[in-house]
């Protein structure tokens, strides 16, 4: 059975003031809609509560017995709501956060999306930087927690795992390798490439994981991994990005093929400044970071 709220409310109101008029005043209602109200519940109980006379109302035997349990009810449910409320209140606020710029391609906005849902009145903002000027904003407090990569750990800093994104090869779809499976890098050797320039905090996880042996040539070096999308959509060559800087939808004339032998990926993480309390708003944004990492963990690749 449907709980009516709204019937239960009615019902009550007239009890405690023995009219229709005056239990529809304090409702805001018409009395046709106070009668109507309490007529559904009635209907939806299959009893009669209130018996009606052209000058005087009164509670029927069942109606008596009823009215200290539907007090009770709007009252469990008042609290109920005000409980919701004081938690809604208490993480109210601004949060700011720093973050890569492909962490804000795919995975942020999801959680952005979910986060003011829940909270809409709470403003986040969101400062792109490189790793290093994650953890540097993490540092200086300009933001309460970071999201990138840890490429230098410093001591002031707490880092927790958050997810990992491997590289991949985009082309387009008439590439000779778009339609493969997996391509292994010992055969990227003949293509001209875009890759990671040398300020890209990408390019050293390459040179570290890569084996002597693969000699890339590159034809264009970029700082931006959508730099490296936008160029391959426009016919100037194939790039190797992470995985996350690819917008589902955005260019469907590229393909994004995973490269393997080695599978090379790198880690995001969680930065905030140890032993610093975060803002309640800011635990919440965190809280929701977390459920999207547990509904689309990433395991390490397999070599």
């Amino acid at each position: 059975m449907k709980l009516d709220v709204l019937g239960v409310q009615a019902f009550v109101a007239l009890a405690e003031r023995e009219s229709f008029g005056k239990a529809a005043e304090s409702l805001f209602l018409s009395q046709a809609a106070l009668s109507r109200r309490i007529r559904n519940l009635e209907i939806n109980l299959g009893v009669r509560l209130v018996d009606r006379t052209t000058r005087t109302i009164s509670l029927s035997t069942v109606g008596r017995s009823f009215l200290p349990q539907a007090r009770r009810l709007l009252g469990e449910l008042e609290s109920a709501l005000q409980q919701i409320r004081e938690q809604r209140q208490a993480l109210a606020g601004n949060v700011t956060l720093a973050c890569v710029p492909t962490v804000g391609v795919r995975f942020l906005p999801r959680v952005l999306e979910a986060y003011a849902s829940a909270f809409p009145d709470n403003r986040v903002s969101v400062l792109d930087h490189s790793s290093v000027g994650v953890q540097q904003a993490v540092l200086d407090r300009a933001a309460e927690f970071g999201i990138g990569i840890a490429d230098r750990l410093v001591p002031e800093i707490e880092y927790e795992e958050l997810l990992h994104d491997r590289f991949v090869l985009v082309c387009r779809n008439e590439h000779r390798l778009a339609r493969r499976k997996a391509v292994a890098w010992s055969e990227l050797e003949s293509e001209a490439l875009i890759l990671p320039g040398a300020g890209s905090s990408n390019r050293p996880l390459l040179d570290d994981q890569l084996p002597a042996g693969i000699a890339l040539q590159a034809r264009f070096e970029v700082q931006r991994s959508t730099t490296a999308v936008g160029m391959v959509a426009a016919g100037v060559g194939v790039a190797i990005v992470p995985d996350l800087a690819l917008q589902p939808g955005a260019y469907p004339m590229l393909a994004a093929v995973p490269l393997v032998r080695p599978a090379v990926s790198r880690a995001f993480v969680l930065m905030r400044r140890r032993g610093s309390s975060l803002s309640p708003a800011a635990e919440a944004l965190l809280g929701f970071i977390r459920r999207e990492r547990r509904s689309q963990r990433r395991p390490a690749p397999a070599q």
